[in-house]
């Protein structure tokens, strides 16, 4: 009576690993993505908002440990930070509904549109950031989460898709701008580049340009007055500002070249990233599958060989083995999944050598682009401040 109610409830056992064993997922892949929406008329010059694209953060900061398989390597990430940031420029320059777009070190107050974001996951089979778009007002567009998957076309050098693997989350980021921005009306458009130039302004010579911003409760910016077109001052900083764009298209040429530098080694990467991702997820289904029919085996083997009778424990000690090899199997599976990643983990630090810095010739010196462009960047701006305050003759704060 023992020996049948424990078969009983081992067969149940039994029958309930197996479904588990047999129970896997189907994923689903398109090579279609969202288009890019386009300004279908010539928008009026008044209408143009000049953007600003802060290089994304790599998204190494997060609190909890990554899991060994979510494939972050951080040369890699601090690389694709640029990458994203300089292919999301470019859809929105397609998108013929902005003024500049400039891809920039880090973020500034000054810029009529600003756009932050964060690399949740990037492993080659899927990308997924965070994207907050901010006017210089202090007005948060939207701030959205934007996730997809590479077809498996995408990678296919006999039959390569067009544009970015992930294009079509460009394309939604840029097409969720332009719709916001086509609701704004034409005082609110002027109000923002106004705020920009007297926010720029107010960066060099504080005691000259306070009293024409103030902020709401809600950290909104408010005009008070306007400096006359003429102010001799104003004058001043716009021609500092146009100086400041120089610097920041310069800038664009050190990130075209970057991105171009990097493209090669970049999609061989995610190529070869994609089809790791989908073979260790295999391997981990089919470790699991051995696992879970070798424990059942050996359940169902120890319950044979409990019954009695020496067929049956013969049986049952076949069984124990036979499920014995099946368990190695699965933990043999796991340990070559862990020899991808390990694979992984190489190609991730050997991108460290092709994404070296580029140097960028200015009018009066050299500079290099390092990591540390937003330092450099630091750096023109006290630069530029010293030469304001020579202009004024010290007198800017008065």
């Amino acid at each position: 009576m023992f020996f049948s109610h424990t078969r009983t409830t081992l067969c149940t056992l039994l029958l309930s690993l197996l479904v588990l064993a047999g129970c896997t997922t189907t994923d689903v892949r398109t090579t279609a993505y969202t288009p890019l929406t386009v300004e279908d008329k010539s928008i009026a010059e008044n209408r143009l908002l000049d953007v600003g694209i802060v290089q994304f953060n790599a998204g190494l900061e997060q609190e909890d440990e990554p899991e060994e398989d979510e494939l972050v390597f951080p040369e890699l990430r601090r690389a694709e930070s640029r990458y994203i940031a300089v292919t999301l420029a470019d859809a929105l320059q397609s998108s013929q509904g902005w003024g500049a777009v400039r891809v920039i070190p880090s973020q500034r107050t000054n810029i009529d549109v600003t756009v932050t974001g964060t690399i949740v996951q990037s492993d080659g089979e899927t990308l997924t950031v965070d994207v907050t778009v901010t006017d210089s007002r202090g007005q948060v567009w939207f701030t959205k989460q934007y996730t997809e998957q590479a077809s498996h076309y995408a990678y296919d050098r006999k039959h390569p898709t067009e544009g970015d693997a992930f294009q079509g989350i460009y394309n939604r980021i840029s097409n969720d701008m332009l719709t916001y921005r086509q609701r704004l009306s034409n005082n609110y458009i002027a109000e923002l580049r106004t705020i920009s130039e007297i926010k720029f302004a107010r960066s060099f010579s504080p005691g000259a340009f306070d009293r024409y911003l103030v902020q709401d409760e809600a950290g909104l910016y408010q005009l008070t007055a306007l400096p006359a077109d003429n102010d001799p001052m104003l004058m001043r900083v716009r021609q500092i500002r146009e100086r400041d764009y120089l610097f920041v298209d310069t800038l664009q040429g050190y990130y075209d070249t970057f991105v171009k530098t990097m493209e090669t080694p970049y999609q061989e990467w995610r190529a070869m990233s994609y089809e790791e991702v989908k073979q260790m997820r295999e391997l981990k289904r089919k470790a699991r599958n051995n696992t879970i029919m070798g424990v059942a085996a050996i359940v169902g083997g120890i319950a044979a060989a409990g019954a009695g009778g020496g067929a049956a424990r013969q049986a049952g000690n076949v069984a124990v083995a036979g499920g014995g090899y099946l368990v190695k199997s699965g933990f043999d599976r796991r340990s070559e999944a862990k020899m991808h990643i390990e694979a992984l983990q190489e190609l991730g630090d050997s991108m460290e050598a092709e994404v070296e810095p580029r140097i960028v010739e200015l009018e009066d010196r050299t500079v290099t682009l390092s990591g540390s462009v937003e330092n450099q960047y630091r750096q023109w701006r006290e630069l530029l401040k010293e030469i304001y305050q020579v202009e004024t003759g010290g007198m800017s704060d008065i």
